[in-house]
């Protein structure tokens, strides 16, 4: 091989080396903001999962009355699991809280026999719960539903505000990327302008003139969507050691869908890329090509 292809050869492997780490790099961005999209709603799942409502159950309930009451709860579709605290339970409960027994200070127990529930997230929200409140209460042996309204109130607030600013961000950042990575690929393709003013002169079609380009940058970005993967999922396992909380709010599904999707992006994003590239050299005079 002569000097002159070793040279020619050198700078098309250093270009396209060049070229996937920079979409490389803003998969990574990509991502990485996809992971918080997704944390962010398993984040709310799993805050409304955990928020406990509590059936309180009247003084003369039978134990035969409770676990009946307990499976009724149980089959209805919008409780998620359940529990019962009994009047002893909830007395030790009381004197953490208070750091007195409230039964040597009134000589009697004031709690009561209670059954936790936690409901799916899909009905942690306040119209939701104003039903389940009357269909709750419609039990002759419950007299109260507990709950905290103004905390569920302004956990769904403040979750639908912050998904709101995730998205926004989503959108603000692909459009970022497209313009890095479109700007990337044409200067790529930019080496290779004389090429294609010449297979315009021979007669070729744009689309025959953009093939190999777009093939070529396909694999570019899949090569890139995987490199992006791998560090996103590097970045994911050091924090799941450094913060074992995160690991029940990352799933494997989820996962499975970010890395998809990277790849995906990586592979649409550097097709309309280079789709741009060419198209703006393929539409050029002849006169023009020296003063790009």
């Amino acid at each position: 091989m002569s000097n002159k292809k070793k040279i020619s050869a050198a700078r098309f492997l250093n270009a396209k080396i060049t070229s996937t780490i920079s979409i490389t790099l803003v998969l990574v961005l990509l991502g990485v903001t996809l992971l918080i999209l997704f944390m962010g709603n398993s984040l709310s799942k799993h805050v409304k999962e955990n928020m406990s409502f509590n059936v309180m159950l009247s003084a003369n309930v039978t134990d035969g009355q409770i676990s009946a009451i307990r499976r009724q709860l149980d089959a209805q579709p919008f409780v998620r699991s359940s529990r019962f605290i009994s009047k002893e339970e909830a007395k030790e409960q009381l004197i953490r809280e208070l750091g007195d027994d409230p039964e040597e200070l009134l000589g009697y127990n004031p709690a009561l026999d209670c059954i936790e529930i936690f409901l799916h997230s899909e009905y942690a929200n306040s119209d939701s719960i104003a039903v389940i409140n009357k269909v709750i209460r419609a039990e002759s042996n419950v007299t109260d539903l507990l709950y905290q309204q103004e905390a569920i109130d302004l956990i769904n607030d403040n979750l639908s505000k912050v998904m709101t600013v995730l998205l926004v961000l989503a959108l603000v950042l692909l459009f970022i990327s497209f313009t890095l990575i479109r700007n990337t690929i044409r200067l790529s393709v930019y080496s290779k302008r004389f090429i294609i003013h010449t297979m315009k002169l021979v007669g070729a079609t744009g689309s025959f003139i953009r093939k190999p380009f777009v093939v070529s940058n396909i694999y570019t970005g899949i090569i890139a969507g995987i490199l992006a993967d791998g560090i996103i999922l590097v970045l994911i396992t050091y924090f799941s050691r450094e913060y074992a909380a995160m690991q029940p709010i990352i799933t494997t599904v989820d996962l499975a869908i970010i890395f998809t999707v990277v790849v995906l992006l990586g592979v649409l994003i550097s097709t309309f890329a280079t789709a741009f590239a060419v198209n703006r050299y393929v539409r050029m005079q002849s006169d023009q090509l020296y003063y790009v």
